[in-house]
């Protein structure tokens, strides 16, 4: 077994906790970044640090106690590989000592009772942390070192638990690596049912437990147990200020201005994404330290127009690339997520217009609700392209009767035409689909999913074609919903942008009336019309991205997109 192909202990840990779990983290490489995993980062900082030791030393012949830390230990034999937080070293004894940042598992001798325990509990170690400990004892002694004992220190508890290197533990590990193995090349495992362990686990939101089974249990007129997704919402940076540098320091970004005094400073743990407006500089450290949190960076040009983005592709999952690729090269499976996109699209058009317009016919909202229905029926993606275009003509045709004031009528003259924009709302709707552009690029690669290879949108260089295809339900939502409140509510005026040979322009004054608008709406919550629990617009683009990575492997048969009453 080459070196690339062996197995993690850690992971092979995740196993005893969840298959499924394991084959996220071993198979596909996937991982999380939050304030949470972080904190445990920091605790381990103490023995990640491996201790520097002269070539060809013989621990077995020191005098005296050594402890290193860090110890990297492989076998070609058993095919695993592990890195060792602390290890003991007396002579050619060995005692491994696991760190964990948090408690042990507690028992209370009088729970049986079914009284509230008042007395102090019992701590045994994590089945999980077992089988851990348990190959890090089998790595050692194939090292050629004795092992009597092992240690687990939870660091909640301030606590250390010796553990005995008895047969029985390493009999258990092994069991457990066998079982592991025999998953690596096969189909992702199925999600827990209705388990707590799923509340706590790290990957809950790549796995999506309740979406991935609500399919199954629906159809048999259950219902799975709901986990919570998590709302918290980070700090988006936008930068746009002309000649200002971005750097970091520590767990701090810097924002300096063209003179190098201090704009700004943000800590890191805080961050979920960068974005680069215009002429703005960023450090190299600061891409690598971004990088390594897996905090996207996003380059725009002063216009608003997408150039790049950054992104680390530590926890890209092969197995989610490659299906990518696979079935869109099947025209049938393109359709079938293009219909689903455009349907939710058209209904949402419709909504838009109901909600904004106060005297909109009841025929044509009856009229869209029709070319939604017959867009189910295309056979072709031309088909459908045929009836999203329709739709949008009669959309874009009572759009401009939404916005108030002499602005509107511009629109109204022009109609929706993108380059050059000749009126600000036209100069806005554009900086706004690009804004969500780029956040769903970032949806996308959370999602591990390509963006450049799409279904509705041909694939053409220097074209986020997926995104353009997972923004189609959003963009009535966030992007024209954005630019209504703009104008409508926000005071953005003409007076806001500039007129170039190039169309209008947004001024320093209206960009900061228009990302203030743009923060709220993608902070602001909306109900999923399935799973019925709620979610930032943020939120929302990611979980739609995760979606379609589940139904590309095989995880759910159907998809469905947002739609809002």
């Amino acid at each position: 077994m080459q070196s690339e192909q062996l197995l993690s202990i850690k992971n092979v840990a995740e196993f005893a906790y969840c298959p499924r779990l394991f084959y996220l983290v071993q198979v596909e490489n996937q991982s999380i970044s939050n304030a949470d995993i972080e904190r445990g980062k920091d605790f381990h900082s103490q023995v990640d640090k491996p201790t520097e030791i002269l070539v060809d030393t013989d621990f077995t012949s020191n005098n005296k106690p050594l402890n290193v830390t860090s110890l990297t230990l492989s076998s070609e034999k058993l095919g695993i590989i592990g890195v060792l937080d602390l290890v003991e070293f007396d002579g050619n004894k060995a005692k491994p000592v696991e760190y964990k940042k948090g408690s042990p598992k507690k028992i209370f001798q009088d729970a049986e009772l079914n009284v509230d325990s008042k007395s102090s509990p019992l701590f045994q170690p994590w089945p999980v942390d077992l089988v851990q400990v348990g190959l890090q004892i089998i790595l050692l002694e194939e090292a050629g070192y004795k092992v009597t004992e092992a240690a687990l220190y939870y660091g909640k508890e301030d606590l250390k638990l010796t553990i005995p290197a008895d047969n029985d533990i390493k009999t258990n590990a092994l069991n457990i690596l066998n079982e592991a193995k025999k998953y690596l090349n096969g189909l992702r495992p199925p999600p827990l049912i209705n388990d707590s362990r799923c509340e706590k686990c790290s990957l809950c939101s790549i796995c999506l437990p309740y979406e991935v089974n609500y399919q199954e249990f629906s159809e048999n007129n259950q219902e799975p147990k709901k986990f919570w997704p998590p709302t918290d919402e980070g700090i988006h940076v936008v930068s746009q200020l002309e000649g200002s540098k971005i750097s970091v320091k520590g767990n701090e970004l810097i924002f300096t201005d063209s003179k190098g005094a201090v704009i700004s400073i943000i800590p890191l743990i805080n961050v979920e994404s960068v974005s680069i407006i215009g002429f703005v500089q960023i450090s190299t450290q600061a891409i690598h330290v971004l990088s390594e949190k897996q905090i996207p960076i996003a380059f725009l040009s002063s216009a608003g127009r997408f150039i790049s983005n950054i992104n680390s592709h530590t926890s890209v999952s092969s197995l989610v690339r490659r299906s990518q690729v696979r079935i869109f090269d099947n025209p049938e499976k393109c359709l079938e997520l293009a219909k689903a996109l455009i349907y939710a699209k058209i209904l949402n058009q419709r909504t838009m217009l109901m909600r904004n317009h106060k005297y909109l016919s009841g025929n044509i909202s009856e009229k869209l609700r029709e070319i939604a229905n017959t867009t189910i029926k295309s056979t072709t993606l031309d088909v459908l392209r045929g009836y999203e275009g329709y739709a949008s003509s009669i959309y874009f045709r009572y759009l401009p009767e939404i916005f108030h004031g002499p602005i509107a009528q511009q629109f109204a003259n022009n109609g929706r035409k993108r380059r050059p924009p000749p009126d600000p709302i036209n100069s806005c709707l554009s900086f706004a689909y690009s804004m969500l552009a780029k956040e769903c690029v970032s949806a996308l690669q959370v999602a591990s999913l390509e963006p450049t290879i799409g279904a509705l949108h041909v694939s053409v260089p220097g074209r986020p074609a997926l995104a353009l295809d997972l923004m189609e339900p959003f963009r009535p939502l966030i992007s024209d919903s954005i630019v209504i409140t703009c104008f409508n509510k926000a005071k953005l005026a003409e007076e806001h942008f500039i007129k170039t040979s190039n169309g209008f322009n947004f001024k320093k004054s209206g960009l900061n009336i228009f990302f203030n608008t743009l923060n709220k709406r993608m902070k602001s919550e909306i109900s999923h019309h399935i799973f019925n629990y709620k979610l930032s617009y943020r939120r929302m683009l990611v979980l739609h991205a995760k979606m379609i990575a589940a139904w590309l492997v095989g995880d759910i048969k159907e998809l469905s997109f947002l739609i809002t009453r």
